[in-house]
C-alpha cells in the first residue's frame, strides 16, 4: 500500500555540481527520494538517476525526501569506504538552512536531545531521554520576519529527522513540514523549508579538503 502520493520532480532531472574518478556531488531537489523505497512506484530516486549515468556510484549518506541540497556519492569501493568513515567519525562538516515558525527568544543556541523512532507512527522520530540516541544540533538566526525566522543549522550528529524534531522541540517547527509542523506552520510553505547548503570533507583520493555549496531555493 502506498503511504504517500510520490510525484518526484523531473526538472532538473539530475543536477551534478562536481564529478571525478572518486566522487560525484549532487544537488538533490525536494520531493525526490535519496534511495529507492520498498514499493515499486518509489523506485525513482537520486541513486537510480545517478547510476544511469555512472553505474558504479553508491550512496554514502542520505537526505530526507522533502529536504533539498548537497549529497556526495562514491564512484568506487575505496572512495565509499573512505567517505563512510568520515561521516561515521563526524569528520565532515554540514550546514543547513531552514525557515522555522515563530521567533526564538535568542539569536543562537543548541539542542541536545536524544532521539528514537516513534515506532507506531514511523517514519516519525521523537525525543526520548531514556532510550534515544544522542543528537546535537547548533543553530544561528539569519533573519527574522513577522511569522517566521530563517536559521542556519549545524548538525553535530546525523540522526534521522534530527533537525526537524529538534526545531519542533524548541516550539518552532520547520515551515512546510508535513510530518511535524502545526497547521499554521504547514500552511506557510508548499514544501519543507530545509536545505543542505554546504558540505565539506576530505577527498578520498587526494586527501585535500573539499567544500561544496548550494544556493538556498526558498
Amino acid at each position: 500500500m502506498t503511504l504517500f502520493n510520490y510525484l518526484p520532480p523531473l526538472e532538473p532531472y539530475l543536477h551534478i555540481l562536481y564529478q571525478d574518478d572518486d566522487i560525484v556531488v549532487l544537488d538533490k531537489p525536494s520531493g525526490l527520494l535519496s534511495v529507492p523505497g520498498k514499493a515499486k512506484e518509489h523506485a525513482d530516486c537520486l541513486q537510480s538517476r545517478v547510476q544511469r549515468v555512472f553505474p558504479s556510484a553508491t550512496v554514502v549518506h542520505r537526505l530526507d525526501m522533502a529536504t533539498s541540497g548537497i549529497m556526495v556519492m562514491a564512484m568506487n569501493k575505496a572512495a565509499h569506504r573512505h567517505l563512510s568513515k568520515q561521516f561515521e567519525l563526524r569528520q565532515t562538516e554540514k550546514s543547513y538552512q531552514a525557515v522555522i515558525y515563530g521567533q526564538p527568544s535568542s539569536d543562537s543556541g543548541e539542542v541536545d536531545l536524544p532521539l528514537i523512532c516513534d515506532w507506531p507512527n514511523r517514519p516519525k522520530q521523537m525525543v526520548d531521554s531514556k532510550n534515544g540516541k544522542k543528537a546535537l544540533t547548533r543553530w544561528q538566526v539569519v533573519s527574522r520576519s513577522e511569522q517566521s525566522c530563517r536559521v542556519d543549522l549545524f548538525p553535530v550528529t546525523g540522526r534521522s529527522h534530527q533537525l526537524r524534531v529538534h526545531m519542533l522541540s524548541m516550539g518552532h517547527p520547520i515551515i512546510g513540514d508535513r510530518l511535524y509542523a502545526t497547521s499554521e506552520a504547514l500552511a506557510l510553505g508548499k514544501r519543507l523549508h530545509l536545505h543542505a547548503k554546504a558540505l565539506s570533507f576530505s577527498h578520498p583520493g587526494s586527501g585535500v579538503l573539499q567544500q561544496f555549496n548550494s544556493e538556498v531555493p526558498f
